[in-house]
């Protein structure tokens, strides 16, 4: 992918992470020959969450999201998943970086309880 404002959300989003989880453990998986880069996913004590580009958003999705609280209603798709809740990160939005690391916390208490 040419470099552009997902390319600069998606390093923002891996700053941000690292800083909520410093034993974050970064992979790229499901390589494929549309997807040669793969899809990186963040864990620690188990998936955190994936981080997606399509053409007109960055999508995050949370393994279990669903069992979140979110207070700052990041989550705005797969509301209706069972497990998992999504992120759509479109390139008018802002996000609110405190409110990210605190559910990014969130998600790696829940893994290690």
């Amino acid at each position: 992918m040419a470099a552009d404002w997902r390319t600069d959300l998606v390093d923002r989003l891996r700053v941000l992470i690292v800083k909520a989880e410093p034993g974050v453990v970064e992979e790229a998986k499901w390589r494929k020959a549309s997807n040669p880069d793969g899809v990186p996913t963040f864990s620690c004590g188990g998936l955190i969450c994936t981080v997606e580009t399509y053409k007109d958003k960055v999508k995050l999705t949370f393994a279990k999201g669903a069992s979140l609280e979110d207070p700052d209603k990041l989550f705005n798709a797969s509301l209706d998943a069972g497990t998992r809740r999504g992120l759509d990160i479109f390139e008018s939005d802002e996000l609110d970086d405190d409110a990210f690391i605190a559910l990014v916390r969130e998600a790696v208490a829940l893994n290690q309880a």
